[in-house]
């Protein structure tokens, strides 16, 4: 489980310079921009925050991200 002080200070890597970046833990598997929609998963409690990968989950909508995240390849 991420600790809350974690979540507090984690931002989109994609936004961070330009936006907020504020990111949303959904279902304690995504962390999702509330600025780009970017979607980043959290693989055994680690966030996977590439921009690559957040750019793959983009188009998809929440309620259709898998749970748990697939494992990184």
């Amino acid at each position: 489980m991420l600790s809350q002080e974690l979540l507090e200070i984690l931002r989109c890597p994609a936004c961070v310079r330009e936006k907020d970046g504020l990111l949303e833990f959904y279902q304690e598997s995504w962390l999702i921009c509330q600025d780009c929609d970017r979607k980043y998963p959290v693989v055994e409690d680690i966030p996977v925050m590439l921009i690559d990968e957040g750019d793959k989950w983009v188009k998809v909508a929440v309620k259709d991200l898998p749970l748990p995240p697939p494992a990184m390849k």
